[in-house]
C-alpha cells in the first residue's frame, strides 16, 4: 500500500488518476476523520475560517480531478502552517 507522500505526488502528477480510497486516506491524514460520510461524499473540516472543508465524491471509484486539485491546495494551506 502507497503511502501518503507517494499518494500525494501522484495527485500531483495526474489529478485524474487518483482513486477516491486513496484520496480519502489523504484527507484523514491531513484533516482527521469526515465530519460527513456514508454517501458518495466526505466532507473534512480544515484549520481555517471562511469555507473550512474539503468536500470529496467517489465517482465509480474514482475521484474527480477538481477536487484533487482542491485537496492539493488545502494541503499546501495546512503546510504554510494556516491555522483558527
Amino acid at each position: 500500500m502507497a503511502n501518503i507522500g507517494d499518494i500525494v505526488k501522484k495527485m500531483e502528477l495526474s489529478p485524474k488518476g487518483i482513486r477516491f480510497n486513496e484520496l480519502k486516506k489523504v484527507c484523514e491524514f491531513y484533516f482527521g476523520s469526515p465530519r460527513q460520510s456514508g454517501s458518495s461524499h466526505c466532507v473534512f473540516k480544515t484549520p481555517w475560517p471562511g469555507d473550512p472543508r474539503v468536500n470529496i465524491q467517489n465517482q465509480k471509484g474514482k475521484a474527480k480531478a477538481y477536487q484533487v486539485r482542491q485537496v492539493l491546495l488545502a494541503i499546501e494551506k495546512v503546510e504554510l502552517g494556516y491555522e483558527k
